[in-house]
Order: structure tokens, then sequence, then C-alpha cells
């Protein structure tokens, strides 16, 4: 594998990241990027005494709450209240649905077409006409890193699939990153997410698009991520919780935001995009490819470069489980079974419908930068072990 001789980087315009950094004065930064906020929120709201109080001092015109995972329909209503409001400003506090949601709602108010005009896959797929209205991201969960990145990932009922909505100026104006917002978190969630975000540092660095400064950030947080959630799996046994190794996590998440959106994914996401129109926790889907797809790529991959980066991560992985390299993705799959997460079948995935998903991802926008051809047989095969 041979990096391009030029490529770009793009990121939210400000990233704020530190523990406690949510009490600060936020408001005031925001408040420079528009008045008359939009809040979109969670089931759960605003946990945190900090965000409430930084909500209240914002005043916002309009609460949306988006319940689960957001589909089409949700985000037109939200557009549609948002515009009679003269909403100028759109503010997320939640986790990535919530996130994706957000830049949603934001990059479609100014919008004078329907939203399929600019969906992928399910609609044509254009760039927006106006730049969105400013997007302020605040994640209380540590995966997906979607605060960073210029797509947000919706769910149409009509095509039983999730899609995305792209373009590079739906990054966000400032980007809140606070790891305290995550403490508490229970163990699957926190390891759905964690392992998302371990998913979205691996894929950038093996995949074809891999350039010099997204590997820079992958050969520190592909590490970082492994050692945060053994940790935290060990605080879970004990009943307890470690906010460095929430720290960690959730610096890998903004890591693996920046590097996915500048780089690309690969197998796991290609699957995880039309398996998440059967399946709704986007986390567990990756906890649960992310080892037979490692395993069936490294099978197939024959450059010494490739090969070079597969060993990259089972030096890292072995320190990480205290194993020898060979016996690294081994570790991580026994520490997946370990955090009792159902399997895909178990949740919910029907097996009557893999070949279909296969066949979908085979031709996914992720699945282009894959390390290896991967067939829609080879796809299946996957999905099947991970049933």
């Amino acid at each position: 594998m041979t990096h391009s001789l030029g490529f770009q980087f793009m990121s939210a315009a400000q990233i704020r990241f530190g523990r406690g950094i949510v009490d600060e004065d936020l408001a005031s930064s925001i408040v420079g990027f528009g008045t008359k906020v939009l809040l979109v929120t969670g089931r759960s709201g605003v946990r945190h005494a900090g965000a409430q109080a930084m909500v209240t001092r914002l005043a916002p015109i309009e609460t949306v709450t988006i319940a689960s995972e957001p589909d089409l329909k949700t985000i037109e209503a939200a557009v549609m209240q948002a515009r009679g409001l003269g909403v100028d400003i759109v503010l997320s506090i939640g986790g990535g649905a919530v996130i994706d949601a957000g830049k949603a709602i934001a990059a479609l108010i100014p919008a004078p077409h329907p939203a399929l005009r600019y969906l992928e896959v399910v609609g044509e797929g254009r760039a927006l006409d106006y730049a969105p209205v400013p997007f302020v991201a605040i994640p209380t969960t540590a995966g997906t890193g979607a605060e960073v990145t210029k797509n947000a990932v919706i769910f149409v009922p009509e095509h039983n699939r999730k899609v995305s909505l792209r373009d590079d100026r739906m990054l966000p104006v400032l980007a809140v990153i606070d790891p305290c917002l995550c403490d508490g978190m229970g163990r699957a969630q926190t390891m759905m997410s964690g392992l998302d975000a371990l998913t979205q540092v691996v894929e950038p660095y093996l995949c074809t698009r891999a350039n010099p400064f997204t590997d820079a950030l992958c050969r520190d947080a592909i590490p970082r991520a492994v050692s945060g959630l053994r940790r935290l799996s060990d605080a879970f046994d004990r009943d307890g919780d470690d906010p460095l190794a929430r720290d960690d996590v959730a610096l890998a998440s903004v890591i693996g935001g920046l590097a996915l959106a500048n780089a690309g994914l690969g197998a796991v996401h290609g699957l995880a995009g039309p398996a998440g129109g059967y399946l709704a926790q986007h986390g567990l889907i990756c906890a649960r490819l992310l080892v037979p797809v490692l395993l069936a790529n490294e099978a197939r991959a024959e450059s010494p470069a490739l090969r070079g980066r597969f060993a990259d991560l089972r030096a890292w992985m072995g320190d990480a489980f205290g194993v020898s390299p060979e016996m690294a993705f081994e570790a991580l799959a026994r520490f997946i079974e370990g955090q009792n997460l159902p399997r895909l079948g178990q949740a919910g995935l029907p097996a009557d419908k893999i070949a279909q998903i296969a066949q979908a991802a085979a031709s996914s926008s992720s699945m282009k930068a894959n390390p290896v051809d991967l067939t829609a047989s080879d796809l299946t095969e996957i999905l099947r072990e991970a049933l």
C-alpha cells in the first residue's frame, strides 16, 4: 500500500476536548453562530448539570427529541418546524443518532428541494444547493465520531435502509467532546459504542484511501482504544468505572470520525448500512463484524504494505491483551464475546436476508475503500459467522 502524493484533510471548524469542559461557559461561544437555537436531544434529554445550565442560558426556541434512529419523516418534520421558527443554529446533545439528526436538519433547513434530492443510494445524491445553518455537536457517547464528520445517516423505512446525506459543508462549526458525559453509562452501551470507535480507527488504517495524516491519527488511536476498552471491561467486572479509560475511548472516537471522513472505511461499515435497515444497533453490528472482516481481509492481503499494516494491528492488539501478535485477533474475539453482547441473529437480524444485505453492501460507498476485493458471497459468509 502506497500513498498518493497529495491529499486533503477536513474537520469541524473547532474541536474542544476535555473532561469537564461542558461545565465551562460554552453558551457564549455558541451564540456567536446564531441566537435562534433548535436543540436536538435523545430520550434521556440533557443528563449533565453543566450541559443543562448551558441550554438554559441559550434558551432554545424549540426542542426536537430523537427517540431512536432518525428516519426521513422525522427529519423532514423537524426541518419544516425549524424553518417556521426562523432557526439560525442547531445544537445536538446526545449519541450518534441525535448528532446525525441535528446535522441533517441543519443541512436541510436552507434546502429548496425535498430531502431525496440529496440522499445517497435511495435518492439523487446531489450536493446541497446552499450551505447548512451552523451546527454544534456535543456527543454523550463515545463511538460514532459523528461530531467531526460531514455526513448524516438517516433511516428510510420505505427502502428499509440507512443511507447518508453528505456534503463537505455539513461539518460542524463546533464540536465539544467531554468524556464525563459518558460516565456511568452501562456496559452494553459502552462496549457497543466503543467497539464502533475501534472499528472506525481500524478500517481507515487499512483502507485504500489511507493517507499520512490519517495514519498518524490511527496509529495513536488504535492501541488507545483497545487499551481503554479492556480497562473499562475490567472496571465493569469490579462494578466500578474508569474515567481515564473513558477519556481514551472518547478521544479514539473523535479520531475515528476524523479518519473516516478523510480516508474512508471498509467492509464492516459497508455491511452495517444495509444491515441497519433490520437492526438499529449500529455499534452491535460493528462489534460482531469486526473480527470476521479482519480475518477475511487479512486472508486476501497480498501486498507487503498491506500485510505490514495487519502486522501493526496484531502487534498493538497483542500488547493490549497481553498475548502474542499471532493470537491478537483471537484475543479480540474472546474479549468481544466476554461483554455479553447478543449475536446479530439474537438481536433480530433475519437469517433469510443476509444474502440480500451482502449484495447491497457489495456496492456501498464504504466498500469502495476496503483494502481487498470481497464478493457478495464472501460478505454473506461474514454475516453468517456473526449471526
